[in-house]
């Protein structure tokens, strides 16, 4: 049980963070998903680390980012809600075992007070947690943040909103600021495997790219249909970037593999698949043995830039400057065309073709931005210095 700092006699006051026993702070993260949303949230941690260092933290996350922190070297715990797996059984009406996951991830929320409860997700599905939680603080965004679904309402603390033009990275940092923690140096922190990163090792070993051989790892996956460039490019520019002696590997997932059976089918050299037999943890491995990373805009991009490989984002619907790979070392096309970012899931433009918006993006583009990169890459690793926050984050 935390030690509550005494209150002045008369009056209610709420307690700032300084006022409890470093020691004996409680906080909970609450970031459900998705991947990037998940990185995203890491600085933010080591900057509560950094001011707390005896804390206890928890952090609440659904199975799919569940990887990407279980080992954090800031965190204590991870509490994992098996969301995905919840809604299976929902639908095939297994109620028993829906029921149990759900205990079971309520159990593990509310088996200690909190002192702190940080909603860094501000949806509904947050809210819900945060409003289970046993919490004296229960701090986020308030009311006025764009699709936040009344996830306020949960709160007992409500930071003034910020536009959704901020980075989403820094929107996180800007909460902690409010609550009196600083930035400092951007970090991720991202945990090391070494068995994933031995794995990984021998993966290209056995494909004979040597380490000083220029890798560049190309995700050509995404969620949204508008997102995807097309498997005919990704091609083009995989036997492009093979014939000026760079090897090249395709990752993915096991449910990837028709794209990445198409994409080699359009080839004319070999395709070198990494799909089908990793994790987040193998992800990241291979991505720290790349000098780049070429994506569309998907989880997989900002584990990239989060083990500090330059990255080659590919974007159409949605904005790079609230999603993006952070910092000014990246690299981002965009066709320009006038409805994006439309943040939509299917392309209904009346103004350029169906799908302009990737469509505009040309292999040469991406290949002299690559080169580029590669270059840039032999003059040294991606720095991790803090990023200047513009001088206003207020919702006008």
């Amino acid at each position: 049980m935390s030690a509550r700092p005494p209150q002045p006699s008369g009056e209610l006051q709420r307690p700032r963070l300084s006022d409890y026993a470093a020691s004996a702070l409680n906080i909970l993260i609450v970031k459900l998903s998705a991947i990037g949303d998940v990185i995203h949230t890491l600085p933010a941690l080591v900057a509560l680390r950094r001011r707390y260092p005896d804390a206890h933290i928890s952090w609440l996350v659904e199975e799919a980012g569940a990887g990407l922190i279980e080992g954090h070297t800031a965190l204590n715990r991870v509490v994992v809600w098996r969301r995905r797996e919840f809604q299976n059984c929902v639908r095939r009406l297994h109620w028993f075992k829906a029921a149990g996951l759900f205990a079971s991830a309520l159990r593990r929320v509310r088996d200690r007070p909190y002192d702190l409860v940080i909603d860094f997700q501000a949806l509904l599905k947050s809210a819900m947690w945060v409003m289970l939680a046993k919490g004296t603080r229960k701090v986020g965004f308030g009311r006025g943040m764009d699709h936040s679904e009344g996830s306020y309402l949960a709160l007992n603390e409500r930071v003034p909103p910020v536009s959704m033009e901020v980075h989403a990275l820094d929107r996180g940092l800007i909460l902690l600021e409010h609550l009196g923690v600083p930035r400092g140096d951007l970090d991720y922190q991202l945990p090391h495997d070494p068995q994933a990163e031995a794995e990984v090792d021998a993966f290209l070993a056995r494909a004979k790219v040597s380490g000083t051989m220029p890798l560049v790892v190309i995700h050509p996956v995404a969620r949204w249909r508008t997102k995807l460039w097309f498997n005919d490019r990704f091609a083009a520019l995989a036997d492009a970037l093979q014939d000026r002696g760079v090897a090249v590997v395709f990752s993915g997932s096991s449910a990837d593999a028709a794209m990445l059976d198409e994409i080699s089918g359009f080839m004319k050299r070999p395709c070198l698949r990494f799909d089908g037999r990793a994790g987040l943890r193998h992800l990241a491995a291979l991505c720290r043995r790349a000098q780049v990373v070429v994506s569309t805009d998907t989880g997989p991009m900002h584990v990239a830039a989060a083990v500090g490989t330059r990255v080659v984002g590919l974007f159409g619907p949605t904005a790079p400057n609230r999603t993006g790979p952070y910092g000014p070392e990246h690299h981002i096309l965009r066709a320009g065309v006038p409805c994006s970012p439309c943040f939509k899931r299917r392309c209904e433009s009346r103004v350029v073709e169906a799908f302009g918006c990737m469509k505009r993006i040309e292999v040469t583009q991406v290949l002299n931005t690559v080169m580029d990169c590669l270059l840039e890459a032999e003059a040294g690793p991606i720095g991790s210095a803090a990023h200047e926050l513009p001088p206003s984050h207020a919702v006008r």
